[in-house]
């Protein structure tokens, strides 16, 4: 299996004029999700999908497993197959075996982790019929490259699998999918998975387990900005917090100061002070109804083929083509 990788896509001056923003809001201070995964963020995710408390992953892969015949049967031939935040891209591997069964494929995980490409690449390196492509880029960029590349007559089917899309508010979620489609030709196809509505204290455990894992994955955003900003963030006077929003379903995850204290980002060339108890709003998950799926897909110009839904951990995914 041929493997090419891309060039990075993620500059330091990036990194740091995204940190200076967000940790300069006035109202609530924010760091972009996306930073979660460097190489030391990527592992613990894969940790944090195994444990017993987070089901989206399981379910995620049930449903690949299970309908990935179905998926590979709909798509147009000749298909080159772009995955949004691969991670591992262990959960593509049910539709690359049975897209490959069909015809050879081009498979191309869009990624910011260097080291979660280098997984993947192992993760496929038996599938014979597959080429792997790996793009180190941020989503939409990385989408663009594949669709720009693909040879006349191609069609594009995109991955953004897991919960990806539940990190963006609503309004935001609607645009994505809109720039997405901006990407795709008639025919081309996208399989969208949404994690939906559950018990709060099922969606709790999810982002809090026991274990700490979820906390370390959270708190090594700071350990990220310390080793790659030069930063003075002391890990030890923050701690993980989660809360559930009933008003807008999101989960929401904040690192939260226990004492008063300055922090200097040096490369960011700045300093934030935080107050004992105030937050840092590090991510969001929005727990989404089947209806709101169907309204977001609709208002970023796709037709819904067919839906798919877990019922042992509700989660979806949706398989709609651009028209």
């Amino acid at each position: 299996m041929p493997i090419t990788t891309g060039v990075a896509f993620e500059t330091v001056a990036r990194f740091a004029a995204d940190v200076r923003a967000g940790l300069s809001q006035p109202e609530q201070k924010q760091l972009p999700f996306k930073y979660f995964y460097d190489d030391v963020g990527s592992a613990l995710f894969e940790v944090i999908s195994v444990l017993p408390e987070y089901g989206l992953t399981r379910a995620d892969e049930r449903l690949l497993k299970k309908y990935a015949n179905r998926i590979a049967t709909s798509i147009p031939a000749s298909v080159v197959v772009a995955e949004l935040g691969s991670g591992s891209g262990k959960k593509a591997r049910w539709l690359l075996e049975a897209l490959s069964r069909l015809e050879p494929v081009t498979y191309c995980p869009v990624e910011l982790s260097s080291a979660a490409l280098a997984v993947c690449a192992r993760e496929l390196s038996d599938l014979d019929s597959v080429r792997v492509i790996a793009l180190e880029r941020d989503f939409l960029e990385g989408l663009s490259e594949v669709a720009t590349r693909r040879e006349d007559g191609q069609h594009l089917l995109v991955l953004f699998l897991g919960s990806s899309i539940g990190n963006f508010e609503c309004e935001n979620a609607v645009s994505l999918l809109t720039s997405i489609r901006a990407t795709m030709k008639a025919g081309d196809a996208l399989l969208l998975g949404t994690d939906l509505e559950k018990e709060v204290a099922r969606i709790i455990a999810a982002y809090d387990d026991p274990l700490g894992v979820t906390a370390a994955f959270n708190l090594n955003l700071l350990a990220r900005i310390n080793r790659e900003l030069d930063a003075d963030f002391n890990l030890q006077n923050f701690k993980h917090h989660v809360k559930f929003n009933r008003q807008t379903r999101d989960v929401e995850m904040y690192l939260q100061s226990t004492c008063r204290q300055t922090v200097r980002i040096n490369k960011a060339g700045f300093s934030t002070v935080l107050s004992a108890g105030e937050s840092i709003l590090t991510e969001r998950s929005h727990k989404y109804s089947l209806d709101e799926v169907s309204a977001i897909i609709q208002e970023g110009g796709f037709r819904c083929q067919e839906q798919f839904v877990d019922r042992e951990w509700p989660f979806a995914e949706s398989l709609m083509f651009a028209e």
